[in-house]
């Protein structure tokens, strides 16, 4: 900054130093130095130019103009200022504009809706007095015809003085007017009360806005009822709504309120009648039918009893006409022992390898196939599986036949599965065929099979009987086509015919739980077709066919008599053996099958709910020497789930037993990990693999997953899971006996036996007893055997040998000792 510029430099030398007291508490001070500095002036430059807006008195007068802003600064911020002024200006003005827009156009939708309701006003004023008009001219011409019809015997003068009296009587318009404003004025002032909101129509903006809009509007049918009532008022007379009867569905129980929505009562009424009863019901609460029916009677309604089951009535069992049946496929269920070769003898006839696929070569499940044969006849087959545990797959197979194959091996004869499925075949009255098979065998005995069954009175054709027998060799084919001419010549005498025409009915097969496909059920179709989008009911689930896929695994559209397809579209699995039926709608479908599942629910309530509770001691008494192995199952089928608990029931004795949990179909879940866990139980899959989550909550805790492809080997396992909670047998091994010559007083050791031993050994850990005349005096163990003076382990036979018993000194001369060890034998079941 130069020196000739007009200002001063900056610095401290224009500060005033002065002095300050300050005061403090308790009488202190303090002298502080305080400098007051000097405001700097700002001086302008000589050669600065005015500014030229002519502005105000601050750019006039330097000495007014703030300090530290140069000309160029100072106009710049006037402008700025004259520019806000102007704009400040414009905006109020604009303002004021549009509030003056507002306020006419506010004035003028007034006036519009004061008009408008002048002209409202005005209209309901005369429909008023034109309504009032025509009641007066109407109730005169009324009295006119009465008075003309009284006067008819009259005279003329004594006719004219009640008409007379009567305009008399008769108040003027006027005075009518009066009296009516003010009621009409009331009205006005009670919204929604009067006649004029409810009849103004629909709620216009105008009428919003002047806050006209009132009360709930009445409706048509309650308008109506008015004018029916003024008309009748009108005619000269109430007349009174007739009552309506009614035929009431009744079923087992019902709540009051339903009830008299049924009957069309108030339910008040209803409650009262049912106090006048001597009941005391709330409107919720529910009645019997006894009651209801009273109560029914009661209001003049007729009673029309029904139950739960007659949802059930749509299932109608329908009598085919004769002219409508066609001839139908058989249908050929194979039967026999395990491991005689049905399945090998159907894939012969099939030409397929059905055996391959199935675990340990045992059939597991009901595989249902179609096969044509070479002249051109169709045969439906079924295999059921051979072992034991599936008794009710055989059961179910033998309901839904018309021919019976039962397979024997030559070369093992009958054998126990062998019988059952005779008798299956007996209960279910259907004809047999048997099939010996293995006849290809060097040890094959046909005849040996043929003398066997005699026992269970099956006689072949062979031994002058009427049941046909065939031998065959699912290996070699031979006897193959000798089957299947049998199988057809059975057919053709049975004459098997069905109605395709109707609605579908079959049986359940098997049903399983897919991961990808959902619940899927083997059905065979027995009347009717059964088409892709039929709806149906089977057991306690309901559906609608979403796909139909033959025993190729090909997706078909429908499904005939004789013909099992897998049936996609199920809400859930059904129980094998639950009859499939075709209804027409999808609520009806619905309400069956939740019917059916009440009434399951129920029954197992029941079963529960039956026992007394000296049962329920008596059970819990007996039950605590029972050791329970619980266990959680889950196969592939249903048929599979049942099998395996029905083996599991068989398991045990009084000792032990195996307790089912929870049996299903599908993919081990958390679920049943979660079960397993709350009871300690094993998971057992049967075909079926558990998912990743609950693999990883068996593993955190520790529930073992057991996987099995053949039921043999679940069996056995649980066999031996069960027989570990047995308690081991205790054997009891003699090894010696010793005879007592002389007993001893010894001291600190009490009395000791001086003995011999005449069999076996003598051993120190041995348990002894002592016997007196044969007979058992005491039981117990050695608390010393001496030989010499020297404690020894064991003493032989013919050696003499010192006994002293633990705790027992009542011993004598010729007692004799018997010696024994026990053992722990594990028992199985």
């Amino acid at each position: 900054m130069s020196d000739n510029d007009g200002k001063k430099t900056l610095g401290l030398g224009g500060s005033r130093p002065s002095n300050v007291k300050q005061s403090f508490s308790h009488g202190r001070t303090k002298n502080v130095v305080v400098e007051t500095k000097r405001k700097r002036v700002m001086v302008p430059k000589p050669g600065a130019a005015k500014p030229t807006g002519g502005s105000g008195p601050i750019g006039g007068d330097p000495s007014k103009r703030p300090a530290g802003i140069s000309d160029v600064e100072l106009e710049r911020r006037m402008k700025a200022l004259a520019l806000a002024k102007a704009r400040e200006a414009e905006e109020q003005a604009k303002r004021e504009a549009e509030e003056k827009a507002r306020a006419a156009e506010r004035e003028a939708r007034r006036a519009e809706i004061e008009a408008k309701e002048a002209e409202d006003r005005a209209r309901e004023e005369r429909a008023k007095a034109k309504a009032e008009e025509e009641e007066r001219k109407r109730a005169e011409a009324a009295k006119a015809k009465q008075k003309a019809a009284a006067a008819a015997a009259a005279a003329p003068a004594a006719a004219e003085e009640p008409r007379a009296a009567a305009t008399a009587a008769r108040p003027s318009s006027a005075s009518r007017k009066a009296e009516r404003e003010p009621r009409e004025k009331a009205n006005k002032s009670k919204p929604g009360r009067g006649d004029d909101g409810r009849r103004s129509g629909k709620l216009t903006l105008n009428d919003a806005m002047a806050g006209r809009e009132g009360g709930r509007q009445r409706s048509m049918a309650a308008m109506k009822r008015k004018q029916d009532r003024a008309r009748a008022k009108a005619m000269g007379g109430s007349v009174e709504r007739e009552k309506v009867f009614r035929e009431v569905a009744l079923p087992e129980a019902i709540t009051v309120s339903e009830l008299a929505n049924r009957m069309t009562e108030r339910v008040a009424d209803v409650v009262k009648a049912l106090m006048t009863n001597g009941i005391m019901a709330t409107q919720n609460q529910t009645i019997d039918a006894d009651t209801a029916e009273l109560i029914i009677e009661e209001f003049g309604h007729t009673v029309v009893r029904v139950s739960d089951a007659d949802v059930e009535d749509v299932i109608t069992k329908v009598e085919d006409d004769p002219k409508d049946l066609k001839s139908r496929p058989p249908i050929i269920t194979i039967m026999g022992h395990v491991d005689h070769g049905k399945t090998s003898l159907l894939d012969a006839i099939r030409n397929a390898k059905v055996v391959a696929g199935e675990a340990g070569g045992i059939t597991q499940h009901i595989g249902a196939y179609q096969v044509k044969t070479d002249s051109g006849s169709v045969l439906s087959f079924l295999d059921t599986p051979g072992h034991a545990a599936f008794t009710s797959m055989r059961s179910r197979g033998a309901q839904v036949t018309d021919i019976v194959v039962l397979v024997v091996a030559a070369d093992d004869a009958v054998m126990p599965q062998t019988v059952e499925a005779i008798n299956h075949a007996k209960a279910a009255k259907v004809p047999m065929i048997v099939a010996i098979n293995k006849i290809d065998k060097p040890e094959a005995n046909a005849d040996k099979v043929r003398t066997d069954l005699l026992q269970h009175e099956v006689i072949v054709e062979k031994l002058s009987g009427d049941v046909q027998d065939v031998e065959v060799s699912a290996t070699t084919g031979q006897g193959l086509d000798d089957l299947l001419e049998a199988i057809a010549l059975q057919a053709e005498i049975l004459e098997l015919k069905a109605n395709p025409d109707r609605a579908a009915e079959g049986a359940v097969i098997e049903a399983q739980l897919d991961v990808g496909r959902g619940p899927v059920a083997t059905v065979l179709v027995q009347h009717g077709t059964l088409r892709q989008g039929d709806i149906f009911v089977v057991g306690e689930q309901h559906g609608k066919v979403r796909a139909l896929i033959n025993d190729k695994g090909e997706r078909v559209k429908e499904a005939g008599p004789s013909v099992p397809v897998e049936v996609l579209g199920l809400n859930g699995t059904p129980e094998a053996g639950d009859v499939l039926n075709v209804v027409e709608t999808d609520a009806q479908a619905r309400e069956i099958a939740e019917y059916r599942e009440k009434l399951a629910k129920e029954k197992r309530a029941a079963a529960g709910a039956a026992t007394t509770l000296e049962q329920l001691m008596a059970n819990a008494k007996a039950d605590e020497n029972v050791s329970e192995l619980p266990i959680v199952v889950k196969a592939d089928v249903q048929g599979s789930a049942e099998a395996i608990v029905q083996a599991m029931e068989k398991i045990g004795n009084e000792e032990v037993r195996v307790r089912v949990l929870h049996s299903g179909v599908g993919a081990i879940t958390e679920t049943d990990i979660g079960l397993a866990e709350a009871s300690g139980a094993p998971v057992l899959g049967f075909n079926v693999r558990a998912n990743a989550s609950a693999r990883n909550t068996a593993n955190q805790k520790g529930i073992e997953i057991r996987y099995y492809s053949v039921i043999y080997d679940l069996v056995d396992d649980v066999k031996k899971a069960a027989s570990g909670l047995l308690s081991a047998e205790i054997r009891e091994n003699f090894i010696g006996y010793a005879s007592i010559k002389e007993v001893f007083k010894v001291s600190n050791v009490g009395k000791v036996a001086g003995c011999i031993v005449t069999e076996g050994v003598a051993r120190r850990s041995a348990g002894v007893r002592l016997l007196r005349d044969n007979v058992v005096i005491h039981e117990g163990t050695l608390k010393t055997l001496k030989r010499f003076k020297d404690e020894v382990a064991e003493v032989q036979s013919g050696q003499e040998c010192g006994m002293a018993f633990e705790n027992y000194d009542d011993i004598r001369p010729d007692d004799v000792i018997e010696i024994f060890e026990r053992e722990e034998v594990e028992r199985e079941l």
